[in-house]
């Protein structure tokens, strides 16, 4: 009986956020169509090093296991993307995953995203609802607007299009691509646009729309395509005109 194949992985741990980062290789079974989160399971499992040490587990996020909830977001093989989704057949070995440099590490892959969703907190990335009564059904959008605004709503806040901009890092506060594009999101609901005003101001000033460095990274890495750049320059047009309507004191709205 031949030797049992297997996948070797090289991790760039962290044993708290103080502490300097250090690599450690895996071997891992091979399975067939077996993902990265598999893999990272298994270690979990057997905690033991390829020198056959035993140690600690690998800490990672992780919940839908099926590329909708962006929790298990991390960099593989160099390129920031969702793990559940990255098959070991499909990546160059050995297989290099590390946590994502934008945000602070908790422990080994494990990153704090709250620098994102402090981001949508900043920009009211939801619809003002109190909840108070039953308001109805809301006003319908134009289907052509739907389709469009559909397709934004696909964020799942993994954070990759921040970890592939460069704008985004530790000297600079860009909100960065995701909450941009939420403001356009929410801006084009019926609802939502009651807080238009308030969400273009909030992106006209520092670490907003002026920090874009438009490299288009954000776009390509976007694990749902979601269409970044065309947001973005969708933003600018809109604040350009929100700044002349509060300059001339119009109420005018442009569509």
């Amino acid at each position: 009986m031949g030797e049992q194949k297997t996948v070797t992985f090289i991790i760039t741990r962290q044993d708290n956020p103080q502490s300097e980062p250090y690599e450690e290789t895996f071997k891992v079974p091979y399975r067939p169509n077996m993902n990265v989160i598999s893999a990272l399971m298994e270690i979990r499992r057997n905690p033991v090093n390829a020198k056959g040490e035993k140690t600690t587990p690998v800490v990672w996020e992780m919940n839908c296991l099926e590329e909708v909830c962006g929790a298990c977001s991390m960099v593989i093989n160099g390129k920031p993307r969702q793990s559940c989704s990255a098959l070991v057949d499909k990546l160059e070995q050995p297989i290099r995953l590390a946590p994502m440099s934008t945000f602070p590490v908790v422990r080994d892959l494990q990153v704090d995203r709250s620098r994102m969703f402090d981001s949508l907190k900043k920009v009211k990335a939801w619809i003002p609802i109190d909840g108070t009564y039953d308001l109805g059904e809301g006003p319908r959008m134009p289907e052509k607007k739907r389709q469009w605004a559909y397709e934004l709503s696909k964020c799942m806040t993994c954070g990759v299009c921040l970890e592939a901009c460069p704008n985004v890092n530790s000297h600079s506060n860009f909100i960065g691509p995701a909450p941009l594009s939420q403001v356009r999101l929410f801006n084009a609901h019926p609802t939502g646009a009651m807080n238009r005003d308030e969400r273009l101001e909030a992106i006209m000033g520092d670490g907003g729309l002026a920090n874009c460095g438009n490299s288009q990274n954000c776009v390509q890495a976007c694990p749902k395509g979601i269409p970044l750049t065309t947001s973005i320059a969708a933003l600018n047009r809109e604040t350009t005109f929100h700044m002349f309507r509060s300059f001339f004191g119009s109420d005018h709205e442009v569509d």
